[in-house]
C-alpha cells in the first residue's frame, strides 16, 4: 500500500497532463531546434567546407541576437502585426511569424554553399538568429500568461525537455543524416548538408502547428499599460512638437521606459539584490561549463565516448533534473528549489575534482556527468520559474528578455578567464574554484527569498 506522503508526491506528477503544459513541449522543441543549427552545427560544416578557422570564430558573433534581444522585446510586447493578431492574438502572432522566418531562413542555409558564396549563408544565419530570439521573446511571454504562478516550474520543465531533444536534433541527428547521404566522406560535398538542413526546416512545422493549435493567453491589455501612456501625453502636452511625434514619444514611454521602472518600483531596494541573483545564479555552471570540452580531451576521452556520455546521454539526465524541478517547485515552492539548485550546482562541481584524479574512466564519466547535469536540470527549472515569477503580465516579454540577457553577462565575462586559470593552477583548482563561485549565490537566494513577490498592478506614474 502506498503511503499518503508518497501518494502526494506521484500525484504532483499530474501536473505534466495540463494541456499547456504539454504544448510547452512542442513549443521548447521549436525554440531549441534554430540555435546549434547557426552555431556548433554550422561550425562544422564551415571547417568541412575549409572555411578558416578565424571566420568560423567571427561568426560565431550571429549568436549576440540571443544577448540582445531585450532591444526589441517592446516591439513584441506592444506593437501588433497585420492580420495576424487580429486572428491568432499578440503571442501566438509573432510566434507563427517567427517560426515561418526560421523555417524560410534554414532553407536559405541549405540552399547557399559556404565553400562558393559564404554571404549567403552568413546573411541566412543571421536571419535564423534574429528570428529564433524573437520566437524566444513571444513564448517566454506566452509561458509567463498561459497558466499560474504554481505551474511555471511544469512549463519550465516540458520546456526544457523539448529545448535539449532539439539540441540532440540539431547537433547530433544532422550529422548523422549527412553522413548517412553522403556520398564521399573524403572530400566535402554541399549535397549532404542542404538535405540535413532542409530536413531540419521542415522539424520546424512541430512548433508551426502547435502553435496554431493552441490557444491565446486570456490576458487583456492592461489598464496600467493605457494609463502610463495617458500620463507620458499630459507630461509632454506643453511640448513644442507634433501630435503624431507626442503620441510616439508616448508609446516608447509605455513600452520601453514603464516596464523597467515597473520592476524597479514594485521591489524598492530587493531589486537590487534580486538583479544580483539573477545576475550569478549560474555562474558556477557557465564558468565550469567553458573548460569541460578541453578537460574530456586532456583527460583522454574519445569523441565517441564524449558524444555519447556527455551530448546524449547528458542531456537525457538535464531532462530528468528538470522534471524533477517542476514536481519540487510545486510541492517545497520556487525558492527552496531555488537554493537546492544552487546547492548541487555547486557541489556537483566537486566531482570533476575527483575525476580529474582518475585519469580515462568512463565510468566515472558517466558518474559525473549524471550528477551534474541533473542537478543543472533542477536549479535551471527553478531558476526559470523564479523569473517568471518576477515578472508583471502587463510587460511579460519585455522583462523577462531583460532578465535573461542579464543572466549570462558576468557568467560570461567570468568564463573568458577560464583558460587562464587553468593553465595557472590546474583543473583540480579550477573546479574547487567554481564550487566556490557558487557560495554567494546562496546567500542572494536567501536574501531574495525575504521579497514579497507582488502579484498586483502598480500605480501608474501619475499617482506618485
Amino acid at each position: 500500500m502506498i503511503s499518503p506522503a508518497l501518494s502526494g508526491w506521484l500525484s504532483a506528477f499530474r501536473v505534466y497532463t495540463h494541456p499547456r503544459v504539454l504544448g510547452m513541449l512542442s513549443l521548447g522543441f521549436s525554440a531549441g531546434l534554430p540555435l546549434l543549427l547557426i552555431m556548433g552545427t554550422l561550425s562544422f560544416w564551415l571547417r568541412e567546407a575549409e572555411i578558416d578557422r578565424t571566420t568560423i570564430g567571427h561568426l560565431s558573433w550571429v549568436g549576440l541576437a540571443y544577448g540582445f534581444k531585450w532591444l526589441w522585446s517592446p516591439l513584441v510586447d506592444r506593437m501588433s502585426l497585420p492580420i495576424l493578431t487580429r486572428l491568432l492574438g499578440r503571442r501566438r502572432a509573432w510566434l507563427l511569424l517567427s517560426q515561418v522566418v526560421i523555417t524560410m531562413a534554414l532553407i536559405g542555409i541549405a540552399h547557399s554553399d559556404p565553400a562558393v558564396n559564404l554571404t549567403y549563408t552568413v546573411f541566412f544565419a543571421l536571419a535564423v538568429a534574429f528570428a529564433s530570439a524573437t520566437q524566444d521573446i513571444a513564448l517566454d511571454a506566452y509561458r509567463i500568461e498561459a497558466v499560474a504562478v504554481e505551474l511555471q516550474g511544469a512549463m519550465a520543465a516540458t520546456y526544457q525537455a523539448g529545448y535539449r531533444i532539439a539540441m540532440i536534433l540539431a547537433s547530433a541527428g544532422v550529422l548523422w543524416i549527412a553522413a548517412a547521404v553522403d556520398p564521399s566522406e573524403t572530400s566535402y560535398e554541399h549535397s549532404p548538408w542542404r538535405f540535413a538542413y532542409l530536413v531540419m526546416a521542415a522539424f520546424m512545422a512541430v512548433g508551426i502547428i502547435t502553435t496554431l493549435i493552441i490557444r491565446e493567453p486570456d490576458v487583456p491589455f492592461s489598464r496600467l499599460i493605457s494609463e502610463n501612456e495617458k500620463y507620458a501625453r499630459q507630461a509632454i502636452a506643453h511640448w513644442q512638437i507634433s501630435p503624431r511625434l507626442a503620441g510616439m514619444l508616448a508609446w516608447l514611454y509605455g513600452a520601453v521606459v514603464a516596464p523597467f521602472r515597473d520592476f524597479i518600483v514594485r521591489h524598492g531596494r530587493q531589486a537590487l539584490v534580486i538583479l544580483a541573483l539573477i545576475a550569478i545564479y549560474r555562474i558556477s555552471d557557465v564558468v565550469m561549463g567553458v573548460m569541460s570540452n578541453p578537460f574530456y580531451v586532456d583527460m583522454g576521452y574519445t569523441k565517441d565516448e564524449v558524444a555519447t556520455v556527455s551530448k546524449v546521454y547528458g542531456v537525457i539526465m538535464t531532462i530528468v533534473g528538470a522534471v524533477i524541478g517542476g514536481v519540487l517547485t510545486l510541492k517545497i515552492g520556487i525558492m527552496r528549489t531555488l537554493f537546492l539548485g544552487a546547492v548541487l550546482s555547486a557541489a556537483t562541481n566537486l566531482l570533476f575534482v575527483w575525476l580529474a584524479g582518475q585519469g580515462h574512466d568512463v565510468t566515472g564519466l558517466v558518474l559525473t556527468i549524471s550528477a551534474d547535469n541533473l542537478s543543472a536540470g533542477i536549479a535551471s527549472c527553478a531558476f526559470i520559474a523564479y523569473l517568471s515569477g518576477l515578472t508583471n503580465s502587463a510587460y511579460s516579454a519585455t522583462q523577462y528578455a531583460l532578465f535573461s540577457s542579464v543572466m549570462l553577462l558576468l557568467p560570461k565575462f567570468v568564463a573568458g578567464f577560464s583558460g587562464q586559470f587553468v593553465d595557472a593552477y590546474g583543473y583540480e583548482n579550477f573546479f574547487i574554484a567554481t564550487a566556490i563561485l557558487g557560495l554567494p549565490v546562496l546567500v542572494l537566494v536567501w536574501l531574495a527569498g525575504q521579497a514579497r513577490f507582488e502579484t498586483t498592478e502598480i500605480p501608474p506614474a501619475e499617482s506618485k
